[in-house]
């Protein structure tokens, strides 16, 4: 079978999922910055504004139980310190499940620190960082969430960062359960996000700007009770991905050269030996 059909027969089989590509209009709502966010060039652009009586933050206007999501960002450039920009997966209630991507500002000519997590039934502790290989700030690049039953992982550019398992063999929890909205916003959160909060917001740099494009989500939809995926175990190529040994490379590669921080390697935070999903390399 050609390459193209292949393709073609993919998205056939991807029909029963909710897809949708780089029309902010259609898939988001500005939820909160009076003003700050801001959807420009006909739902192509997505801008969020911080300064120094607000931040801005959008979120879908669906919820998602699985799905892949694709966003290219821009992050504030220049001296961006106090400043987190983010990009996560968050369901409702007090014992929430979440998937997060968290850009920590920096002051000019320091990188940017990507902050990782993921939370299960409220409870997160699952914290990865990593250095870009790149300036996030030149250009868009694009940050993906994949969570099927199986597993998270977290990209980008297509390279992957962090691979978090279903371990629940182990008897560790894995967000399954609860459908999750899309979220990102632009915050001051100066009291923590750059050097443990010793170094402080610059408002006479305000106001601050992050850009965002070509959101792509496919997923499936949950709505009172019910999926769109119309049965347990849809086509969807991400529903059942895997990370293939040339992915595994390129995420041991990231990890060895850019990860920053690890909980599985944190022996004075979790001195009785490292949580049990550690071993299966999360």
């Amino acid at each position: 079978m050609s390459p193209f059909k292949i393709f073609f027969f993919t998205a056939l089989l991807a029909a029963a999922f909710s897809a949708s590509t780089a029309d902010f209009n259609s898939d988001v709502n500005v939820a909160w910055g009076n003003g700050r966010g801001k959807i420009l060039n006909n739902g192509q652009l997505l801008t969020l504004t911080l300064d120094k009586s607000s931040g801005s933050g959008f979120q879908s206007k669906t919820e998602y139980l699985f799905g892949k999501i694709d966003m290219q960002i821009k992050l504030v450039p220049g001296n961006s310190a106090g400043t987190v920009t983010t990009f996560y997966l968050k369901s409702e209630g007090t014992t929430w499940d979440e998937i997060d991507f968290e850009f920590l500002g920096n002051t000019t000519g320091d990188p940017y620190t990507l902050h990782t997590n993921v939370y299960t039934q409220g409870k997160g502790d699952k914290e990865q960082q990593f250095h870009l290989w790149f300036d996030p700030t030149a250009n868009f690049h694009t940050y993906s969430i994949l969570w099927n039953p199986q597993r998270i992982i977290l990209t980008v550019d297509d390279t992957p960062i962090r691979e978090f398992k279903n371990s629940e063999s182990l008897g560790v929890l894995f967000p399954k359960s609860k459908p999750m909205r899309m979220y990102a916003s632009l915050w001051n959160a100066d009291d923590w996000a750059t050097r443990g909060g010793l170094v402080k917001t610059d408002w006479s740099k305000a106001p601050f700007t992050a850009s965002y494009r070509n959101i792509k989500i496919d997923g499936c939809a949950h709505s009172n009770g019910r999926s769109s995926c119309t049965s347990t175990k849809p086509s969807s190529s991400w529903y059942t991905q895997e990370m293939d040994s040339t992915s595994q490379a390129r995420l041991r590669w990231v990890q060895k050269n850019y990860m920053i921080y690890n909980y599985c390697t944190d022996t004075k935070r979790f001195p009785q030996g490292a949580p049990r999903e550690c071993a299966t390399r999360s």
